[in-house]
């Protein structure tokens, strides 16, 4: 049986697939819908039973209650500070709810999801031992075969970044850089996933790498809980509200902070997306520092950092239409158009 370590060129880690050869040529066949991406950091959790959706709708940031089947969104797990701590993409089959999680926080999310079950007619599992992930465009994402066991492909289509029902757009831009990103996500069991690498092996279809997939979605401003998040994460600040909250719902824990700073303030850091001149052939890394000048913005006393927990370990990629990128949190009384450094890179 062939392996993703058969594909030519491919470079395998413990992740999966990080790219074959070219990244950039990979982002231009994914954004062309060539190629389709193995999503090796992606797991697969499902919610079973009656009580699924308006459960889910009660703990999270999204009106899921009356989601219809096939619909896709994504939701926001707060703490009681409305803080972000887990974060899911979310299509619903008409009888299970699937999740989309990254593999470091699916163990989490499922051990606290199942700690709330209480008495509701839910089921929780972890179905990522059986079924993976792979991502594309709708169409090349289409082409596959998606598990549908009530009939109804299980594919999301990331929402990104149109404002959904009960949303709010924070960016200041009169066009958005991730308007023309097609993604989605498609589920497929072990002899799906098996014939596509069996396909990229032979040479019938192209695969891009985490690399690829990466790179766009940072040109995208495209936020990931596991990458972008700290322990101080407001959804504001990641320009969320678009796609992951529902501002006229119910409660739910982390709504009044939500509320607040929506209605009557403004969230304390914003995401920027740096872009590097490239006169370093080497991307920054995450944990590298901020420079304006000679000065360190990321380092120093939280009161006067311009970058603080989380927000100096960046993702950084280099987009085949916007060139060296990457995303940083800063705090809002920077202002939004300065020249700087990032670790080594201009």
């Amino acid at each position: 049986m062939a392996s993703l370590a058969d594909v030519p060129g491919a470079v395998v880690d413990e992740a999966g697939l990080r790219h074959v050869g070219a990244p950039l040529a990979e982002q231009r066949r994914l954004a062309s819908g060539t190629a389709l991406a193995p999503l090796g950091e992606r797991r697969v959790l499902s919610v079973t039973g009656p009580d699924r959706l308006s459960w889910l709708d009660s703990l999270s940031s999204q009106a899921l209650t009356h989601l219809p089947a096939g619909v896709s969104t994504e939701m926001l797990i707060l703490d009681p500070n409305g803080r972000v701590e887990h974060a899911a993409a979310v299509v619903d089959d008409g009888e299970t709810a699937w999740l989309l999680v990254d593999a470091a926080d699916a163990e989490p999310l499922l051990t606290w999801l199942s700690r709330m079950r209480f008495r509701l007619r839910v089921e929780v599992a972890d179905r990522s031992d059986a079924l993976s992930v792979v991502g594309g465009t709708r169409a090349a994402v289409g082409a596959l075969a998606a598990v549908a066991p009530a009939g109804v492909p299980v594919v999301w289509v990331d929402p990104w970044p149109e404002v959904s029902p009960g949303g709010w757009a924070y960016a200041r831009v009169d066009e958005h850089p991730g308007a023309e990103r097609d993604w989605a996500e498609a589920v497929v069991d072990v002899a799906e996933a098996d014939r596509v690498i069996a396909a990229a092996v032979a040479g019938e279809i192209a695969l891009a790498g985490r690399d690829a997939v990466e790179a766009l979605r940072v040109a995208a401003w495209r936020p990931r809980v596991t990458v972008d998040a700290d322990e101080r994460l407001l959804p504001h600040e990641m320009d969320w509200l678009r796609t992951a909250v529902h501002l006229s719902k119910g409660c739910y824990r982390g709504q009044e902070t939500v509320a607040k700073v929506h209605n009557l303030g403004h969230p304390p850091r914003r995401v920027v997306a740096l872009q590097l001149d490239g006169s370093d052939s080497v991307l920054p890394a995450r944990g590298d520092v901020v420079r304006v000048g000679d000065d360190a913005i990321g380092t120093g006393d939280l009161g006067r950092r311009a970058l603080r927990g989380g927000a100096d370990r960046p993702r950084a990629g280099q987009a085949h239409r916007a060139g060296r990128c990457v995303l940083r949190r800063r705090h809002r009384r920077r202002p939004h158009r300065r020249r700087g450094r990032d670790g080594g890179a201009r």
